[in-house]
Protein backbone atom coordinates (compact mmCIF):
# COMPACT_ATOMS: atom_id res chain seq x y z
CA UNK A 1 0.00 0.00 0.00
CA UNK A 2 1.10 3.40 -0.81
CA UNK A 3 0.97 5.91 2.10
CA UNK A 4 1.07 9.60 1.20
CA UNK A 5 2.85 11.53 4.08
CA UNK A 6 1.97 14.91 2.63
CA UNK A 7 -1.70 14.15 2.21
CA UNK A 8 -4.18 15.92 -0.49
CA UNK A 9 -5.18 18.96 1.61
CA UNK A 10 -8.85 18.23 2.01
CA UNK A 11 -7.78 14.72 3.88
CA UNK A 12 -5.73 16.44 6.09
CA UNK A 13 -8.29 18.81 6.67
CA UNK A 14 -10.67 16.50 7.57
CA UNK A 15 -8.60 14.65 9.84
CA UNK A 16 -7.95 17.55 11.65
CA UNK A 17 -11.53 18.16 11.82
CA UNK A 18 -12.06 14.56 13.02
CA UNK A 19 -9.57 15.51 16.35
CA UNK A 20 -11.39 19.09 16.70
CA UNK A 21 -15.03 17.03 16.63
CA UNK A 22 -13.60 14.60 19.42
CA UNK A 23 -12.31 17.22 21.28
CA UNK A 24 -15.94 19.02 21.51
CA UNK A 25 -17.68 15.98 22.23
CA UNK A 26 -14.68 14.82 25.49
CA UNK A 27 -15.01 18.45 26.31
CA UNK A 28 -19.13 18.14 26.73
CA UNK A 29 -18.88 14.15 28.23
CA UNK A 30 -20.99 13.62 25.10
CA UNK A 31 -20.60 10.31 24.64
CA UNK A 32 -23.79 10.13 21.40
CA UNK A 33 -22.36 12.78 20.15
CA UNK A 34 -19.04 10.95 19.49
CA UNK A 35 -20.65 8.28 18.30
CA UNK A 36 -21.02 8.68 14.48
CA UNK A 37 -16.54 9.92 14.36
CA UNK A 38 -16.12 5.54 15.59
CA UNK A 39 -17.21 2.51 13.94
CA UNK A 40 -19.38 -0.01 15.81
CA UNK A 41 -16.56 -2.97 15.36
CA UNK A 42 -13.95 -0.53 16.86
CA UNK A 43 -10.97 -1.20 18.80
CA UNK A 44 -8.92 0.26 21.15
CA UNK A 45 -5.84 0.27 22.86
CA UNK A 46 -7.28 1.22 26.51
CA UNK A 47 -5.68 2.67 29.90
CA UNK A 48 -7.76 0.10 31.92
CA UNK A 49 -8.10 -2.86 29.55
CA UNK A 50 -5.18 -4.31 26.88
CA UNK A 51 -7.80 -4.46 23.85
CA UNK A 52 -11.49 -3.06 23.82
CA UNK A 53 -13.36 -3.94 20.90
CA UNK A 54 -16.83 -2.70 20.13
CA UNK A 55 -17.57 1.10 20.61
CA UNK A 56 -20.18 0.07 23.46
CA UNK A 57 -17.43 -1.67 25.22
CA UNK A 58 -14.88 1.32 24.45
CA UNK A 59 -17.89 3.78 25.43
CA UNK A 60 -17.90 2.12 28.95
CA UNK A 61 -14.76 1.10 29.90
CA UNK A 62 -12.63 3.87 28.76
CA UNK A 63 -14.53 7.27 28.14
CA UNK A 64 -16.34 6.74 31.06
CA UNK A 65 -13.61 6.52 33.15
CA UNK A 66 -11.76 9.86 31.54
CA UNK A 67 -13.62 12.28 30.14
CA UNK A 68 -15.92 12.94 32.87
CA UNK A 69 -12.28 13.23 34.90
CA UNK A 70 -10.73 15.70 33.17
CA UNK A 71 -11.45 19.11 32.07
CA UNK A 72 -10.20 21.53 28.85
CA UNK A 73 -9.33 18.52 26.64
CA UNK A 74 -7.83 19.58 23.34
CA UNK A 75 -5.86 19.30 20.37
CA UNK A 76 -2.97 20.44 19.17
CA UNK A 77 -4.63 20.89 15.92
CA UNK A 78 -1.93 22.74 13.89
CA UNK A 79 0.57 20.21 14.56
CA UNK A 80 -1.87 16.95 13.62
CA UNK A 81 -0.27 14.76 10.42
CA UNK A 82 -1.72 12.26 8.53
CA UNK A 83 -0.77 9.43 6.45
CA UNK A 84 -3.25 8.44 4.02
CA UNK A 85 -3.16 5.30 1.70
CA UNK A 86 -2.86 5.83 -2.13
CA UNK A 87 -6.89 5.07 -2.75
CA UNK A 88 -7.67 8.03 0.07
CA UNK A 89 -9.96 5.72 1.82
CA UNK A 90 -7.82 4.93 4.57
CA UNK A 91 -5.84 6.63 6.77
CA UNK A 92 -3.64 7.18 10.47
CA UNK A 93 -3.79 10.27 12.16
CA UNK A 94 -1.27 11.25 14.88
CA UNK A 95 -1.82 14.11 17.35
CA UNK A 96 -0.77 15.60 20.80
CA UNK A 97 -3.07 16.19 23.04
CA UNK A 98 -2.95 18.52 26.40
CA UNK A 99 -6.18 18.33 29.19
CA UNK A 100 -6.46 19.17 32.79
CA UNK A 101 -6.44 15.93 35.24
CA UNK A 102 -7.16 16.01 38.67
CA UNK A 103 -5.24 14.61 41.84
CA UNK A 104 -7.07 12.82 45.17
CA UNK A 105 -7.29 16.00 46.49
CA UNK A 106 -8.67 18.23 43.53
CA UNK A 107 -5.25 19.98 42.36
CA UNK A 108 -4.73 20.71 38.62
CA UNK A 109 -2.17 18.60 36.79
CA UNK A 110 -1.06 18.98 33.16
CA UNK A 111 -2.40 15.61 31.80
CA UNK A 112 -0.92 15.73 28.01
CA UNK A 113 -0.35 13.18 25.83
CA UNK A 114 -0.68 11.59 22.12
CA UNK A 115 -2.94 9.78 19.78
CA UNK A 116 -2.58 7.12 16.69
CA UNK A 117 -6.10 6.87 14.85
CA UNK A 118 -7.02 4.61 11.90
CA UNK A 119 -9.24 5.77 9.99
CA UNK A 120 -11.53 4.38 6.81
CA UNK A 121 -14.40 6.13 4.64
CA UNK A 122 -16.38 5.13 2.14
CA UNK A 123 -15.65 6.94 -0.99
CA UNK A 124 -13.18 10.39 -0.98
CA UNK A 125 -14.80 13.42 0.18
CA UNK A 126 -16.41 12.03 3.03
CA UNK A 127 -15.57 12.30 6.77
CA UNK A 128 -13.14 9.91 8.18
CA UNK A 129 -14.29 7.59 10.98
CA UNK A 130 -11.94 5.99 13.54
CA UNK A 131 -11.37 1.78 13.55
CA UNK A 132 -8.99 1.88 15.73
CA UNK A 133 -7.44 4.06 18.45
CA UNK A 134 -4.46 4.35 20.27
CA UNK A 135 -3.90 7.04 23.00
CA UNK A 136 -1.52 7.33 25.76
CA UNK A 137 -0.01 9.80 28.25
CA UNK A 138 3.09 11.65 27.70
CA UNK A 139 5.75 9.53 30.80
CA UNK A 140 5.29 11.07 33.68
CA UNK A 141 1.93 12.17 33.56
CA UNK A 142 -0.38 10.46 36.18
CA UNK A 143 -2.60 8.06 34.50
CA UNK A 144 -5.46 8.63 36.40
CA UNK A 145 -7.37 11.81 36.92
CA UNK A 146 -9.90 12.22 39.82
CA UNK A 147 -12.08 15.23 39.17
CA UNK A 148 -15.96 14.22 39.19
CA UNK A 149 -17.58 16.22 36.06
CA UNK A 150 -20.18 15.32 34.45
CA UNK A 151 -21.84 16.44 31.27
CA UNK A 152 -22.48 20.28 30.53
Amino acid sequence: MRLQTTPDADDLAKVKAWFQRLAECVQAVDYEAAFPLFADDLVAFGTFNDFVSERPAVVREQWMNVWPTIRNFRWRLDGVQAMVAGDRLSAVGLAIFDSDGFDLQGQKFDRRGRATVAFKRAKIGDAWVAIHTHMSLFRGTPDRSHGRFGPR
